[in-house]
């Protein structure tokens, strides 16, 4: 006993130290815990595999009080918590709902208190109900307090990396009788700090020939959001809408140089300004009748406009300065409706879902001789798009079957200076089956198996037919020949005792992956671009959880492998990795969060990803006023050993990228909350896919 005094004195010292090292401040990202008061007799949080799906409950538990939605997933298994982006280990393109209507940003999960939540579900193999690209599904629920009158809730988030940063968001919630209004509103002063260098090594004219330049890179942005709406309930029938309005302001510089073979560094100079708006409104229609009949329509329209312009000049040559400008404007229109209700001694839900998107992309190049190679253009498509679903879930016994089917159909138009490119448009349709099935040997050992079928289509900024300057020698583009990809994925998983097991194969045709290859130009020119490829990965993952007294541990073993050639390239070198997550409570309401994570170096699509041996973060909070308010200090990357260099072997052309960023930060975040409220909006996305395109 006194052994274990001494360590929680050891840990009560040394965490709060090691926040105080680090020297610069992490900008509004998960890492960022508002800790709150922690009881030390709080039982421990307890996740289950309930048929192919992790259920974690939060209430008592040590994780209840330790700040916002953001710092509990961080702690938990198989979620992974960066830079305020929330990822499923081994998962792709995963969708997060909040009682039951989707995230539509992460400053969503930071103005959930801990202490609102009810249970966090992780869906593993997610069934037709969603659309077909969809991964993973984290499904977050929260309490149901209903507290009469005003509630209102402030975060402030000051951080220091290389730069300064500060957000702060504000909740408000005004609820009378059957009727809840909420306003929410943020600001966001964001700046960082990347240096790095690249280097194109090929053979041109018969010898060997190396491209490289030095990018030293500050990101400072403003952006903010205005949110409102309404939700009414009553019985069994409730309704609601919201507005938000995003405008965003970015200043992108980077002072660095470029080379050829080896001749001296020339200066250059890239200054790009965005301006961008946007407009979402949402609404959803929900009734319950007849006892197990559930009836749920949503709606969306989404207005987007984005204008930037981009000036490259060379101060110390008589190179002439290459200025270019573009505009971006998208609109999406979608419904989706379904209904569940009881068959066959089963669950069953049919619905369905429909898109109109429509984007255009105005490209100007305002140099001649550059426009030569690189010419203006204005691409617009549209695409018209169409699902009906169906999935069916029963248990028998110690058996649990689920299965499902959605049938796809899209109408795409692809137009470049308003004439139509056959070769590019097309009408495709695709019926997606997918099942699963789980055998529970008791309540800690179970064991699943599920398939699923998968199309994925390119985001729209991929398909854009326009080429961007970078260089003297370098030029970036899309790709509007891109094919949908489809995507065969077989997952085994199991739980037992603590342990968790995850294995996962997937065989996909036409997914795409970054290459760089010579461009056609009277000199030498470089261009990245995306391609087609066929790739086979394997995803292993094992993972362990087992509260000792207040310590929580959260370790994960994992390994990628894939299989993969172009031309006469092999992409195939695993990488192994790991996270160990541990959550600590201590006395008088103080909450120590310190976790650890690193990888091998290996190849993920056409990239082979450096080494990160060691990374580690941590956190030490504690709340005042009755948890009021709360304030935390945070330290990111503490040994500054984050590692963002890859390298790349595409058609003759070998890249060595080496990148230093800001990770390694401090921040410091107050909460202040007035009977806090959750929102009991229950949208859901009506066209998920098409927002994450857009």
């Amino acid at each position: 006993m006194k052994r274990i005094n001494v360590i929680f004195l050891l840990l009560y010292i040394f965490f709060p130290a090691a926040s105080v090292w680090g020297q610069s401040v992490e900008a509004t990202d998960s890492i960022i815990r508002e800790l709150q008061e922690v009881i030390v007799t709080a039982k421990q949080p307890s996740t289950k595999l309930v048929g192919s799906t992790l259920v974690t409950a939060i209430p008592g538990s040590n994780l209840a009080d330790i700040g916002n939605a953001l710092d509990v997933l961080a702690q938990l298994p198989m979620i992974k918590v960066e830079d305020n982006t929330v990822s499923v280990i081994g998962k792709d393109n995963i969708e997060i709902y909040i009682d039951g209507r989707p995230m539509r940003d992460n400053q969503e999960l930071q103005q959930i208190l801990s202490s609102n939540l009810k249970k966090v579900e992780l869906l593993m193999a997610p069934g037709a109900v969603y659309e077909s690209t969809t991964g993973a599904v984290l499904k977050i629920t929260t309490k149901r307090n209903f507290i009469q009158g005003l509630s209102l809730t402030d975060q402030f988030q000051l951080m220091r990396r290389r730069k300064w940063s500060l957000t702060d968001l504000l909740g408000v919630i005004y609820r009378t009788g059957n009727w809840e209004l909420f306003f929410n509103g943020s600001l966001n002063r964001s700046n960082s700090f990347i240096k790095g260098t690249t280097t194109n090594t090929l053979v041109y004219d018969g010898r060997e020939t190396v491209v490289g330049s030095r990018q030293n890179n500050t990101y400072p942005t403003t952006a903010g959001s205005v949110k409102a709406g309404f939700n009414y309930a009553k019985g069994l029938q409730s309704l609601g809408a919201y507005y938000r309005y995003n405008p965003e302001r970015g200043d992108f510089c980077n002072d660095g140089a470029e080379w050829l073979d080896g001749n001296a560094p020339l200066l250059r100079r890239i200054d790009r300004k965005i301006r961008a708006h946007s407009h979402l409104a949402s609404l959803y229609y929900e009734n319950a009748f007849a006892d197990d009949y559930l009836l749920h329509f949503d709606g969306d329209f989404r207005q987007s406009r984005n204008k930037s312009s981009v000036a490259t000049t060379y101060p110390e040559s008589a190179n002439p300065d290459v200025n270019s400008t573009d505009l971006r404007k998208s609109t999406l229109w979608a419904g989706k409706l379904y209904l569940k209700f009881p068959l066959g001694k089963g669950n069953f839900t049919v619905g369905i879902q429909g898109s109109y998107t429509h984007t255009s992309l105005d490209y100007r190049m305002l140099n001649e001789p550059v426009s030569q190679y690189i010419p203006s253009s204005l691409t617009d498509a549209k695409q018209t798009s169409a699902a009906l679903f169906t999935s069916w879930a029963r248990t028998f016994g110690k058996l649990s079957l689920s299965m499902g089917a959605r049938f796809e159909y899209a109408d795409y138009d692809f137009r470049v200076n308003g004439k139509r490119d056959g070769e590019v448009s097309r009408s495709d349709h695709l019926l997606t089956p997918d099942v699963s099935l789980v055998y529970s040997f008791n309540d800690d050992a179970q064991m699943g198996l599920s398939y699923k079928l998968t199309t994925v289509k390119p985001p729209y900024s991929q398909l854009t037919g326009s080429l961007s300057y970078t260089g003297l020698h370098e030029v970036e583009g899309g790709n509007p020949a891109l094919h949908d990809e489809r995507m065969h994925d077989v997952q085994l998983f199991g739980m037992w005792n603590g342990f968790m097991l995850q294995a996962d194969f997937t065989r996909s045709l036409d997914a795409y992956a970054f290459v760089k290859q010579l461009y056609p130009a009277d000199n030498l020119q470089l261009l990245m671009c995306p391609v087609n490829i066929d790739v086979s990965a394997f995803n292993l993952s094992l993972m362990w959880s087992k509260p000792i007294s207040c310590w929580t541990p959260n370790a994960t073993l994992r390994m990628y492998k894939q299989w993969l050639t172009l031309g006469n390239t092999s992409y195939k070198k695993p990488i192994f990795s790991y996270y160990f997550n541990n959550t600590f409570s201590l006395p008088r309401g103080w909450m120590i969060t310190a976790n650890f994570n690193g990888q091998t170096r290996g190849d993920m699509r056409t990239n082979s990803f450096g080494t990160t041996w060691f990374v580690m973060d941590a956190s030490v909070g504690r709340t005042f006023l009755h948890k009021s308010l709360t304030v935390k200090l945070t330290a990111t990357d503490i040994f500054n050993s984050v590692n963002n260099n890859w390298t790349m072997s595409t058609y003759g052309v070998f890249v060595d990228k080496y990148q230093s960023s800001d990770g390694r930060g401090i921040s410091l975040n107050i909460i202040y909350n007035f009977q806090p409220r959750k929102s009991k909006y229950k949208g859901s996305s009506a066209a998920e896919e098409e927002l994450k395109r857009l």
